[in-house]
């Protein structure tokens, strides 16, 4: 199993979102800017995230990305599975292509026991507490972000 770019970008995007500690709409190109995501890219993303009920997007002068929800509420499996899908690790446990092998396999279960404890793993982890360890986006101080790792755009909403 390999994370895609995909879902590197989205957990970059709600990283941002939950170390701002403010509720205004942020730009596509803020996000892009402070966290090194094409911005081509984080359309797309923002869509799946949004459908998922993690992000809320709004149209013009205003408009931008927020949070759907508290960071403390956002867990980092459902921030990847909203991009990249439903985590499986091997296909002979994906639902729709059941493998026939499954009830004599030998191998089945430890790959479904593997994949539980990846999931169970990721979702563990809110978006509250990476935001609180983030150390890019930290000031030297260690309070909220660094003015260093944003935008001037940004700096002067804040």
């Amino acid at each position: 199993m390999r994370l895609t770019r995909a879902g590197e970008y989205a957990i970059r995007c709600v990283l941002y979102l939950s170390a701002l500690e403010r509720d205004a709409a942020v730009s596509r190109r803020e996000i892009c800017e402070a966290m090194g995501i094409p911005h081509h890219f984080l359309g797309k993303i923002a869509q799946e995230l949004s459908k998922a009920g993690l992000l809320a997007i709004s149209q013009g002068a205003r408009g931008g990305y927020r949070l759907g929800r508290a960071p403390g509420d956002i867990s980092l499996l459902e921030v990847l599975e909203a991009v990249e899908g439903e985590i499986v690790l091997n296909d002979c446990l994906e639902p729709r292509t059941a493998c026939a092998r499954a009830l004599t396999c030998s191998v089945h279960p430890i790959w479904a026991k593997a994949r539980d404890k990846l999931r169970k793993t990721l979702a563990e982890v809110s978006f509250a507490s990476l935001a609180e360890n983030e150390t890019s986006l930290k000031a030297p101080n260690g309070d909220g972000p660094s003015p260093d790792n944003i935008p001037p755009a940004a700096r002067s909403r804040t």
